[in-house]
Parts: C-alpha cells; sequence; structure tokens
C-alpha cells in the first residue's frame, strides 16, 4: 500500500508521533479499517513531514502510526517477527 501526498511548504516538528492499535475478526473488516487508519492519518503526516508505516503485529492486529523512517508522502508495510 502506496499513498502520495504533496509536500507542505513548512512543516512544523512533531514531539509524539499519533499511532493507532487495531483489531480485526474478518479480512473485509481489516481491509476497510485499515484503509480508514491510513487516511485518519495523512493529515498529521503532512504536519509532520512524515510517512506512515502499517504493522502486522500477529493475526487480525495491526498498528499503523506516523514513522520517521518512512519517507515523507509514502506508507510501508511491515511484519512484526
Amino acid at each position: 500500500m502506496t499513498t502520495i501526498l504533496e509536500r507542505p511548504l513548512a512543516a512544523s516538528p512533531a514531539t509524539e508521533l499519533p499511532s493507532m492499535d487495531l483489531h480485526f475478526s474478518s479480512v473485509d473488516e481489516m481491509r476497510q479499517g485499515l484503509d480508514k487508519a491510513v487516511a485518519t492519518l495523512i493529515e498529521a503526516a503532512k504536519d509532520a513531514a512524515c510517512g506512515i508505516l502499517v504493522t502486522r503485529l500477529q493475526p487480525g492486529r495491526y498498528t499503523v502510526a506516523l514513522d520517521d523512517s518512512v519517507p515523507f508522502g509514502e506508507t510501508y508495510e511491515n511484519i512484526a517477527a
């Protein structure tokens, strides 16, 4: 999943980057929930000038968070070990 954003002219530094811990019981619920979570964090990503990281922690459990290691305007997926 990749989301392209236009970089803002000035970004305010973020002291604490927002994140969401999500639990799903079905595939359809997961797809809709992850899409909604990423869409929710896009505005915050513009302000923080960083990207979004979606991490699968275990089946049905994910975190969606702003992450300084992800380039601005991109969304990366990760599977926790």
